[in-house]
């Protein structure tokens, strides 16, 4: 208990005083997740409107395709990944293995189908609701889509934020596209993960508690979003 008291108080001097190993494997995993994010969403977000406003053969597989992945194993997806971007792989000549991109690339593929599933229940509500107004516009399933991508911004930021969650905590995939490589693709996660394996208790602890604040924060700015959303609707 006394080990575990002094590695604690240890770990709160760490964040206290800006330590900057600390800093810097907290400031790559912001990045990493962000830009996976939004990657994620260049695709998800249009293909959840799609798939939410219009009616086409295959539809309902495809719907019942992105449920499926929204709980694809994170070592599936890595795997996948490394082979892509392995020295044999397609894209082995872009020489991206081992690198933050490779990171966000993982991380996007992970979360892209999360993004589409959760965006696609959203704007099928709104498409409900707007329907007859839009077409007595002119504006079909294809024009709608933009209208509805706007007007749900309130809803799709909880979507978003949800999917900035899931890629900060994710481990497994970023673990073998990046190598866990010290200062480099040494993210929060991994980081745990390797200092833990180490034995050093203070680091891991201190990265923790940093990521536990991440995820308490992110929940926080959801539901003040769908507070807001409620009081804009009302």
């Amino acid at each position: 208990m006394e080990d575990f008291g002094t590695a604690f108080a240890i770990a709160l001097r760490l964040i206290g005083s800006g330590d900057p190993a600390l800093l810097g494997i907290v400031r790559l995993s912001l990045a990493v997740s962000a830009a996976a994010v939004l990657l994620a969403a260049l695709v998800g977000l249009p293909l959840g409107a799609l798939l939410a406003v219009a009616r086409f053969p295959g539809r309902r597989a495809v719907i019942v395709a992105l449920n499926a992945l929204m709980g694809l194993p994170p070592v599936v997806a890595g795997l996948a990944i490394y082979l892509l971007l392995s020295r044999s792989g397609p894209l082995g000549g872009l020489g991206l293995l081992f690198t933050p991109a490779a990171m966000v690339l993982a991380q996007a593929v992970l979360i892209a189908p999360i993004l589409a599933a959760l965006s696609r229940q959203v704007l099928a509500a709104m498409w409900e609701e707007y329907a007859e107004q839009l077409r007595s516009f002119g504006a079909g399933p294809w024009r709608a889509v933009p209208t509805l991508l706007r007007d749900g911004r309130f809803a799709l930021a909880t979507v978003l934020l949800a999917g900035f969650g899931r890629a900060s905590a994710e481990v497994g995939a970023v673990m073998i596209v990046g190598g866990n490589i010290e200062g480099f693709t040494r993210v929060m996660t991994t980081a745990i993960a390797l200092e833990t394996a180490k034995g050093d208790l203070p680091l891991a602890l201190a990265l923790g508690a940093v990521l536990m604040a991440i995820v308490l924060a992110v929940n926080a700015a959801v539901q003040l979003l769908r507070d807001a959303a409620a009081r804009r609707a009302a």
